[in-house]
């Protein structure tokens, strides 16, 4: 009797100790998994035909025209009237040089007018002469004839010296480097003391008048700019800091791409738009339709590796998931890349936000906009962007 007694406490203080002991494991186990975060991602659609190219570029706002200004002489410069950014008239001084040199060639040359004058006055005067004494007799025709060659000479020296004195006049009047037209100095690239050269370019004028945009394409982009030349409205350009997009007109195209940066050169015409300012930053969007000769032209991002494949993320609208599709790609150009083989039409596919993505996340369309995207060839299929 009294043993049982003894053993009846021993299992109450048992129970109170595995109870701790279990809380203490369950508080060590591993948390449970939270959901994957949904992510927002860019997308285009693949489309049987059409579609359209829309890109941005960024670009430069710059005067139609550009004269690069030099002296006609070279000289010693002693002034320079203007500085970078100033604006000018037409006809208003802008350097001087030494003119020392060319006020004396001047004066060599004034002298030497004037003695082909006395010269040209005294063979007149013989001629005149001599032709009185041929009427009565006294000198022969071979005598008049060299006295008619004689003034002849003279007249021809004349007009030669004054012509010179006119070089060396007009000489004098190149010392000083005048605008000629009304704009804004865009480029200073001389100092007093300076030595120059005749012709070297030591200042630029941007004239006043339309305005263009320059920039520059990837070479592939060639074909569709040249397309769009002339045609108004194919492109649209925004100034740095508004929102506001203008029209403009593709007016020049490069003929050859930039050795160095394999890019052509395009100018777009805003013609006389307001707040277009020289230098200022602008961005330039151009929407056009494109087709590749095969597959679909995609953004390079849009292309991930996964297990060693190329494979782009296409989207399932109805569950908002994605999974991994593999491609075969072919050329890339600039920043496209274009897939051959492994996408059809009616697939959307990522392209931003797919090196975050794994496969059957959750996802949701980005709702800003879309700066670009490109459709398939015919013989594919062209890409309508969506977002």
């Amino acid at each position: 009797m009294s043993s049982s007694r003894r053993s009846r406490p021993r299992r109450s203080l048992r129970l109170p100790f595995v109870l701790a002991v279990s809380a203490l494991l369950a508080a060590c186990g591993k948390p449970a998994e939270s959901p994957a975060p949904v992510r927002s991602v860019r997308t285009l659609v693949v489309a049987e035909t059409g579609g359209q190219l829309e890109r941005e570029f960024a670009g430069e706002v710059r005067a139609r025209t550009e004269s690069r200004l030099g002296f006609q002489v070279g000289g010693k410069v002693v002034r320079r009237m203007v500085d970078s950014g100033q604006t000018v008239r037409k006809g208003q001084p802008l350097a001087q040089l030494d003119a020392q040199d060319l006020r004396l060639s001047q004066d060599a040359a004034r002298a030497g007018v004037a003695a082909a004058e006395a010269q040209a006055t005294q063979a007149t005067a013989d001629l005149r002469r001599f032709t009185d004494l041929k009427a009565q007799g006294f000198i022969s025709q071979a005598q008049l004839d060299r006295y008619q060659a004689m003034a002849t000479a003279a007249e021809a020296s004349l007009r030669q010296a004054r012509a010179q004195a006119g070089v060396q006049g007009n000489q004098a009047g190149y010392a000083t480097l005048v605008a000629d037209a009304p704009g804004v100095i865009t480029g200073v690239e001389l100092e007093p003391g300076q030595v120059v050269s005749p012709g070297l370019p030591v200042l630029t004028l941007a004239h006043d008048g339309p305005r263009d945009v320059l920039f520059h394409v990837p070479e592939d982009m060639g074909p569709t700019l040249r397309g769009l030349h002339g045609r108004a409205g194919g492109v649209q350009v925004r100034r740095w800091g508004t929102s506001e997009w203008v029209p403009a007109t593709v007016r020049e195209v490069a003929a050859a791409a930039d050795t160095l940066t394999r890019t052509y050169l395009v100018k777009a015409d805003v013609a006389s738009a307001r707040g277009f300012e020289l230098g200022q930053t602008a961005t330039v969007r151009l929407m056009a339709s494109v087709r590749a000769q095969e597959g679909v032209r995609v953004p390079l991002q849009a292309v991930a590796e996964r297990e060693g494949k190329s494979v782009v993320w296409v989207l399932d609208g109805n569950s908002m998931t994605v999974k991994p599709v593999p491609v075969v790609t072919a050329d890339v150009v600039g920043n496209m890349v274009l897939i051959s083989r492994g996408v059809t039409p009616g697939q959307e596919l990522v392209t931003a936000g797919a090196h975050v993505l794994s496969p059957g996340q959750k996802v949701r369309r980005y709702e800003g906009r879309i700066g670009v995207s490109q459709p398939a060839a015919s013989s594919a299929a062209p890409a309508a962007s969506r977002s």
